[in-house]
């Protein structure tokens, strides 16, 4: 487990990766009370799927460069419409902008905390 400190870094890291590849509309939701699969999820969108893909090449990237561990589990790449990147406490939903409004996840986690900054 990671103190706040550490988990504010990891999801910094995470956001910056996003935005170097100009993923947008980036939100972090705090899922810590009402959920065991994680502590946070990040969720964003590219607008091809070469898009998506380079996102997730650059979050997996900086993880390893900023010293956290490798992806514990990676669903979707080869599609690259939906990439989920697992790193335990946090996971990383990284869509294709249609795929995006399509499954619509922020409105099935609606009521957990947007602490996007």
């Amino acid at each position: 487990m990671y103190t706040m400190d550490l988990m504010n870094e990891k999801l910094e890291i995470i956001k910056e990766a996003i935005e170097e590849k100009k993923g947008f509309d980036i939100e972090v939701l705090d899922i810590r009370k009402k959920s065991t699969i994680a502590d946070y999820f990040v969720i964003a969108s590219g607008n091809s799927s070469t898009q998506v893909l380079s996102i997730v090449d650059e979050i997996e990237d900086k993880m390893t460069v900023n010293g956290y561990e490798t992806v514990a589990g990676k669903e979707g790449y080869s599609s690259a419409k939906w990439i989920i990147l697992d790193y335990d406490d946090v996971v990383v939903h990284i869509f294709k902008k249609e795929d995006r409004e399509y499954y619509n996840l922020e409105r099935l986690w609606k009521e957990y905390e947007n602490i996007t900054k």
